[in-house]
């Protein structure tokens, strides 16, 4: 069974293509600047060479076709026939309340997922717009929808709500949503597999820690708890999100600097974070750790702030699972950066963590268990694979959906 993986952005299409009979990856690539001068597409075939192609791209339409071509093409195609394509999965940022896993895409569920463009206006849009696209382009193949938000549905009212008028919950449902659900059910279940353990036996703690970061609470296999909550911006810092901070500071800065609606949203998802507290430096980790060996205060003074929230997110959901069996990091800066694995490994005796230097820094980027073996807690780098898992849940709806013989 062959899975295309689609992840369809404002200006962008991510792609994969895998083979799930033997879950091998046939393909991958990237459509860039969609819209825009200088469009292309980056296309890397396994075992083949790549193919950069710099073209008109005016819409999503031509990108998905211009993936096609490369997939069928003679030299650095993959396959022979779109017939050999099985499904579709696409990526879908929200899901809202009603979706707790992956679904088959019909018009119900399309005209649902057009209902919660406003609980995340920037990335649902361009998700549904893929999605028409390949129905369009691909209209014999079954298309799923695989959403950020479903493995965090799990998550207990106590820990969902927060402390506004009912009302408002119930009218709106303004809630705790999460995010990064593939990652953190991905690296979850890959963790159960290192250890040789029952998923639903492990307490988990992941970290999804990138450009965009999130910290979940894995319990029995389930989230119970998760940093990120009605948008993207809560929880720690990030590379130009503001995290957590107390909302009275919202109308206060409003008031004194004369700010609209949207400057002030601009300046808290777009302007804070590593970029913010740095004063301007960056928002990449890895330019904050050069400028913080050099010596720079402000380089220091965002990774300091970056670690602390970390090790508070890891205290907080210890607390709430009554202990803690593994803790993984993932994502960009939880797979290359071996100094913050260390730095928010430190000083957490009190849980039993202790990480061997040595092994945290050789195996940097790499699948790895880097605590020490009297470690009470086992600490792990799991490289995480949202696309891998994607095309998992789209083949299991598939063959779920696949009618018996007979019938």
């Amino acid at each position: 069974m062959k899975i295309l993986v689609v992840n369809s952005g404002s200006s962008s299409i991510k792609y994969r293509l895998y083979d799930m009979a033997e879950e091998s990856l046939l393909a991958k690539g990237l459509v860039e600047r969609i819209g825009i001068e200088g469009s292309l597409i980056n296309h890397y075939p396994s075992g083949k060479d790549f193919l950069k192609k710099e073209i008109d791209i005016p819409d999503h339409r031509k990108g998905i076709e211009l993936v096609i071509e490369a997939l069928l093409d003679s030299r650095y195609g993959v396959i022979k026939s779109i017939s050999e394509i099985s499904a579709v999965g696409h990526r879908v940022v929200h899901g809202g309340e009603k979706y707790s896993g992956s679904v088959l895409l019909n018009e119900d569920v399309m005209n649902t997922l057009n209902e919660f463009i406003e609980l995340a206006p920037l990335h649902n849009p361009p998700n549904i717009l893929g999605i028409k696209v390949c129905q369009d382009l691909l209209p014999n193949i079954p298309q799923v929808g695989v959403f950020d938000t479903a493995f965090h549905q799990s998550i207990p009212e106590q820990a969902f709500l927060y402390g506004i008028p009912y009302g408002f919950y119930e009218k709106y449902r303004i809630r705790r949503y999460g995010f990064h659900g593939t990652s953190h059910k991905y690296v979850a279940q890959k963790a159960a597999e290192m250890l040789g353990k029952d998923l639903k036996e492990l307490k988990i703690i992941t970290c999804h820690l990138g450009n965009g970061s999130s910290i979940t609470a894995v319990k029995e296999g389930k989230s119970i708890d998760t940093s990120l909550g009605f948008g993207t911006i809560s929880g720690v810092i990030m590379g130009t999100r503001c995290g957590d901070i107390d909302p009275a500071i919202i109308p206060y800065l409003m008031e004194k600097e004369n700010l609209s609606f949207k400057e002030i949203n601009n300046i808290l998802y777009k302007k804070s974070g590593f970029m913010g507290l740095s004063e301007g430096i960056s928002s990449d980790m890895r330019d904050l750790e050069e400028e913080a060996i050099k010596g720079n205060k402000r380089a220091k003074r965002t990774l300091d702030v970056l670690y602390y929230g970390l090790k508070k997110y890891i205290g907080a959901y210890t607390a709430a699972m009554n202990g803690l069996d593994v803790l993984v990091f993932t994502a960009g800066i939880g797979e290359n950066s071996p100094k913050l694995r260390r730095a928010v490994c430190e000083d957490l005796n009190f849980f039993g963590i202790r990480i061997d230097d040595k092994i945290n820094y050789d195996q940097n980027g790499k699948k790895a268990i880097i605590s020490t073996e009297d470690s009470k807690v086992t600490v792990l780098v799991i490289p995480t694979d949202e696309e891998f898992m994607i095309a998992h849940d789209t083949a299991e709806i598939c063959n779920n959906f696949r009618p018996k013989a007979g019938h």
